[in-house]
């Protein structure tokens, strides 16, 4: 296994339809800001100066372009026909909600993209990827063929990258991709531990949430965790708490984030915390746990202000940092708790960098939310589609291309706009030429 083995991460841009529909029910911020007014062109921008910070870090930073939305493949499958501009108009007439899950920009939280295995950890020596179903929410359900392509174009060697097809689109089978997905190790390269977070079991009976609805089920994770050809003794599977989830922990990296052998999480992220910990430290050794009591910061304050959806990762010096909304710099009780992290010296997280996601973090997604996290060897990654990692030139060229083609303003019903359609396959159109992908929307073929 080659020392040199890196951990990139790949974000989602954020798509020229970003509105506030509030389509995800279980999502607290989702929900509290349906009908806003949204601003694609700043989300967008904000998106892109997150990943510049981690590139400025020192890390390799990749892009996943958005998705063709409205989406008119969709529509025609539910018998709506005539031109792409009578649809929509018909629809916004007939079923204004209707649009509005089929004009959702949600593919940008890439974290729900897919699954993937480092080739350390699988027992055939690839890379592997499952684009998650997302059959829990329609408005995100058919995303997963888009995000197929996307990361075939991305990922195209079949000598380092096996690419599965999703799961069954049932609700036994219901995957959320790598926002329940965890992978310890002491270093990236060395084969390591994967845990699998699950909301509900479709066949076994246990505790459920009251309010929302539990997303991920086990008999998803175990599946991925087979078709990946995770060895079964380095694998950990764990129930979310359904208290948590009824608070609005709708996946699992709302309430903990690792990276190698460091877990940062709530007390109460787990149905049996205990348990999970001490499975992973059996298996990991030093790891360092890093939990956070109630007494430290509610359940509350955690959600509201996604204070583990922050991304915790590796620098090139070793030592490790964290990614966390401002709403964390904003909230007095979890500015107290990470000030206070930062002068305890039994861990490698020396610096927090705060940033600006308001834009996504309104509709519920935060710094992690908007990454999937690939780990490649130097071989492997030489064999990357090299136009979608992010250098200077690139990110010259994608602020451009947002300012040439975003609106700075968005309604709900701006998603009937034909013109809005036409805009945003136009943008599409010339982000896969300049990212070198080829042709992976429908509108293009």
């Amino acid at each position: 296994m080659e020392t040199e083995t890196i951990e990139a991460n790949f974000d989602g841009i954020v798509g020229p339809t970003h509105n506030y529909s509030g389509l995800s029910y279980g999502n607290v911020a989702s929900m509290e800001h349906k009908h806003a007014v949204s601003n694609p062109k700043q989300a967008a921008m904000q998106g892109l100066e997150k990943m510049r910070l981690l590139s400025d870090l020192g890390l390799k930073q990749g892009v996943l372009p958005p998705h063709e939305r409205p989406y008119i493949p969709i529509l025609r499958s539910m018998g709506f026909h005539g031109s792409d501009h009578d649809i929509l108009r018909q629809l916004s007439k007939e079923d204004p909600l209707l649009l509005s899950a089929c004009g959702s920009s949600a593919a940008m939280w890439a974290a729900n993209a897919a699954t993937v295995s480092p080739s350390a950890d699988s027992l055939d020596g690839h890379v592997h990827f499952t684009p998650a179903n997302l059959c829990s929410k329609f408005h995100r359900s058919f995303e997963s063929k888009t995000t197929a392509q996307i990361l075939r174009a991305i990922f195209p060697d079949p000598n380092f990258f096996i690419h599965h097809e999703p799961l069954s689109p049932s609700n036994a089978f219901a995957d959320e991709g790598a926002a329940n997905h965890t992978r310890f190790c002491s270093q990236h390269g060395i084969p390591g531990v994967q845990l699998f977070v699950y909301g509900r079991s479709s066949f076994k009976d246990a505790a459920m949430p009251k309010r929302f609805p539990a997303r991920q089920t086990d008999e998803a994770s175990h599946a991925i965790a087979r078709l990946h050809r995770l060895h079964p003794g380095r694998v950990i599977f764990a129930r979310q708490n359904p208290d948590a989830i009824d608070m609005g922990v709708f996946h699992n990296d709302v309430i903990s984030v690792g990276n190698e052998n460091v877990f940062f999480y709530h007390e109460l992220a787990f149905a049996d915390t205990p348990e999970v910990i001490k499975a992973i430290d059996s298996q990991i050794k030093g790891m360092i746990f890093l939990k956070v009591s109630k007494s430290q910061v509610s359940l509350e304050e955690a959600v509201r202000t996604y204070l583990f959806n922050s991304q915790l990762v590796t620098l090139p010096t070793g030592k490790m940092a964290l990614i966390a909304p401002v709403e964390c710099q904003t909230s007095p009780a979890v500015k107290a708790y990470l000030d206070e992290l930062l002068h305890q010296h039994h861990h490698p997280i020396r610096k927090i960098h705060y940033v600006n996601l308001r834009e996504s973090m309104q509709n519920g997604g935060g710094p992690a939310c908007l990454r999937l996290r690939v780990v490649l060897s130097q071989t492997e990654l030489a064999a990357v589609n090299p136009h979608v990692l992010l250098t200077d030139s690139l990110y010259a060229s994608l602020k451009l291309w947002i300012e040439r083609h975003y609106r700075d303003r968005l309604t709900q019903a701006d998603l009937a706009d034909p013109q809005l359609l036409q805009e945003s396959r136009d943008a599409l159109d010339e982000l896969t030429r300049i990212l070198h992908l080829g042709n992976v929307y429908p509108f293009q073929t």
